[in-house]
């Protein structure tokens, strides 16, 4: 069930993302690289409010629905009340979705997709390079740690018994 489980937590990612980039990679410029959206503004495609405006409202609804989903996985389908079982749980979850944005967005979505390319940018290297993956996706290892911290003690508070 738990892999079940995991599949949905990461389509729902990938369909939040392409929901809100649409047909259009410019309206997910905020996820590129600064070289990316400094040519991007000098070549006058966008400006940076309106990428600050479409970062505003594509992450505050990703991570509402995102913890929402997470929340009812371990605390109403799973069922989990402890604070120690809604941690793991949570762990496993925020990290496969760590891992999976890195190698299944970033590396073979946007790394191999025509969609990701910005017209005038195709000499611009926008795709993380693995060491760049790996560097980020350990930093943010280590920040789920403690985030699962705050999504288990939610659960508990909110479905414990």
């Amino acid at each position: 069930m738990i892999i079940i489980q995991l599949v949905i937590y990461c389509a729902v990612f990938t369909l939040m993302v392409k929901l809100a980039v649409g047909n259009d990679a410019l309206n997910g410029l905020y996820f590129y690289p600064r070289p990316v959206r400094e040519k991007v503004f000098e070549l006058g495609l966008t400006d940076r409010e309106t990428v600050r405006r479409k970062r505003k409202h594509f992450m505050i609804p990703f991570v509402l629905v995102m913890l929402v989903l997470l929340l009812f996985i371990i605390g109403i389908w799973n069922g989990i009340r402890t604070f120690q079982t809604a941690y793991l749980n949570s762990l496993l979850f925020l990290e496969v979705m760590n891992w999976y944005d890195g190698i299944v967005i970033d590396r073979l979505w946007v790394g191999h997709s025509r969609f990701w390319v910005i017209p005038g940018m195709e000499g611009i290297p926008f795709v993380q390079t693995w060491p760049q993956v790996l560097k980020k996706r350990g930093i943010l290892t280590l920040i789920w740690i403690a985030g699962s911290a705050v999504t288990a003690g939610l659960t508990v508070l909110l479905f414990g018994g």
